[in-house]
């Protein structure tokens, strides 16, 4: 039986990995031995296994940089503090302690010939946890992909490690709408050949991958992926998590043009200027008529996360022939926003709808509402 007191400590800071790449049997085992573990505190990313519920609350103090996925269900409950800050800054906080990681569990694929495991699914804020935490836990899922990721580990590198075989958290198969369809063809004639992109997190930028298929020299360079990328014909992709179903998982195994990458890199301002072309592709919960962005909050609800939209929407703004595209319902272009601002006006560029696009670039407040009111529904 696995015996997390071996190496948590009372009032340790643990980090797991989020989204596809949850330790599964792991969390399971912290959730059920949470009272022996005398007060520790467990940062989460984004979930997709719902493992952590409102009740464990009782003894784990549950921290977020968001609402993605089950984590809703924490933070309406209470139980989930927000921490809003955006994605770059994960890395630095962990390594300043300032996001207590004593202890990281990570899921890892099974070692290869060199007995090499690779972080499979995601390296994202995973690599500065690795680098800094006391110890590392691991649970080798037979499941998981072997994939080019930034730091691999050997058996020496965990503290403790259990073997399991199931299949990782996953997203439902995508099947857009024609709302999201809409929305995805019109936001595609806004990206040249040889551009870079950023896909955030969701349907809608995932939906424009279908009609940037016969664009040429298209580059990835994003915090995350899902399964529209697979038919993208890429030529590189680099990213620090994938976030999809199984097929995308093995169009990513032993694929040496997927990169697993530390967020220190894929979200680094001083790597993102250096990208010409770089076409940032992000959802929201709403826009208002000046152009700012909520992506955090809908009715009243965290549901979501200032996540990377900040920094990739300032780097493509700033990029020779990039844009930052925010792909949205129309009916979700509002007066004033119920939410917090995620992006700035400062930062706007094109606001897309299945209505059409308005371009907010070099725009007055006045021309921004007229623009964004013809798009709106």
């Amino acid at each position: 039986m696995l015996d997390l007191a071996t190496v948590v400590r009372p009032g340790d800071g643990i980090i797991c990995g989020q989204a596809c790449a949850e330790p599964q049997a792991l969390l399971e085992a912290l959730v059920t031995q949470r009272a022996a573990l005398g007060g520790v505190r467990l940062f989460l990313g984004a979930s997709y296994s719902g493992i952590v519920k409102p009740e464990h609350a009782d003894h784990l103090r549950l921290c977020s940089y968001g609402a993605i996925g089950r984590n809703r269900a924490l933070a309406d409950a209470g139980a989930l503090e927000i921490l809003p800050v955006p994605y770059s800054r994960l890395g630095a906080l962990i390594r300043e302690k300032r996001i207590a990681c004593d202890v990281v569990l990570v899921q890892v694929s099974p070692p290869n010939a060199r007995g090499e495991h690779s972080l499979g699914l995601a390296a994202d804020y995973l690599i500065p946890a690795i680098e800094t935490a006391r110890a590392v836990v691991g649970e080798v899922n037979d499941q998981v992909p072997w994939t080019h990721s930034e730091r691999l580990l050997r058996e020496e590198d965990f503290a403790l490690r259990v073997e399991s075989a199931r299949p990782p958290a996953a997203l439902p198969a995508p099947k857009h709408s024609g709302l999201e369809a809409a929305i995805g063809e019109h936001a595609a004639a806004w990206v040249p050949d040889g551009a870079t992109l950023e896909f955030g997190i969701g349907a809608l930028p995932d939906a424009i991958c279908t009609f940037l298929q016969d664009h040429r020299n298209l580059v990835v360079h994003s915090g995350t992926v899902g399964d529209g990328v697979i038919e993208l014909g890429a030529q590189r992709l680099d990213c620090a998590m994938l976030i999809g179903t199984g097929r995308l998982f093995e169009f990513a195994r032993e694929n040496p043009a997927v990169r697993l990458r530390s967020s220190e890199y894929t979200h680094d301002p001083r790597v993102l200027a250096g990208i010409e072309r770089f076409v940032a592709v992000n959802s929201a919960v709403e826009v208002d008529l000046t152009g700012q962005v909520n992506s955090e909050v809908a009715n009243g609800s965290y549901v979501g996360a200032v996540g990377g939209a900040p920094d990739f929407a300032r780097a493509a703004s700033q990029s020779p022939g990039g844009v930052s595209i925010i792909m949205v319902p129309g009916a979700r272009i509002v007066e004033r926003l119920g939410g917090p601002v995620t992006v700035g006006r400062s930062d706007a560029g094109v606001v897309v709808t299945e209505k059409g696009a308005a371009d907010l670039r070099g725009c007055s407040l006045r021309e921004r509402e007229a623009r964004l009111r013809k798009i709106a529904t």
